[in-house]
């Protein structure tokens, strides 16, 4: 990206859940949030987070929330924002951290995934790295494990 005086700008990154990217693909009261934060933050996700979007608008379809028309749109804009983002692979240390955040965690096993995902992407080193979520106890179990976690 260009800045001033044709200086790079670098962005700086931040971990997406799912729960925070939805917002940027159909509307939502979180919506305007979510796109400041998208104007900020570089987007790193989880490697099953566009299954968990996909399942995130099915549901939101069967809820009657989003008609056809706006459900294609949606799944289109997570298609071109899938390829803006940077992608945590599936590992044996991700998955041995996610089975040691259940334990210190109440969280879910996908939760637990997305926080590990975020903790091999950090390094281990959360501190003043941003963690963005819809999810209460998700923000909750990333506040404790160090990141400057935001909900949406």
């Amino acid at each position: 990206m260009a800045g001033r005086a044709g200086r790079q700008v670098t962005r700086v990154s931040a971990f997406w859940d799912a729960s925070a990217l939805v917002p940027l693909c159909v509307r939502q009261s979180t919506t305007p949030h979510a796109i400041s934060l998208y104007a900020t933050y570089d987007i790193v996700v989880w490697w099953a987070t566009p299954v968990e979007i996909a399942s995130a608008l099915a549901r939101l379809m069967r809820m009657k929330e989003l008609d056809s028309r706006d459900w294609a749109k949606a799944t289109t804009l997570a298609t071109k924002l899938s390829g803006l983002w940077s992608v945590i692979q599936p590992s044996e240390r991700v998955r041995a951290t996610s089975m040691q955040l259940v334990d210190r965690f109440d969280l879910r096993a996908a939760d637990s995934l997305q926080l590990a995902a975020a903790l091999e992407w950090c390094e281990h080193t959360p501190q003043n790295r941003v963690f963005l979520t819809a999810d209460q106890k998700l923000r909750d179990a990333a506040l404790l494990a160090g990141f400057d976690a935001r909900q949406l």
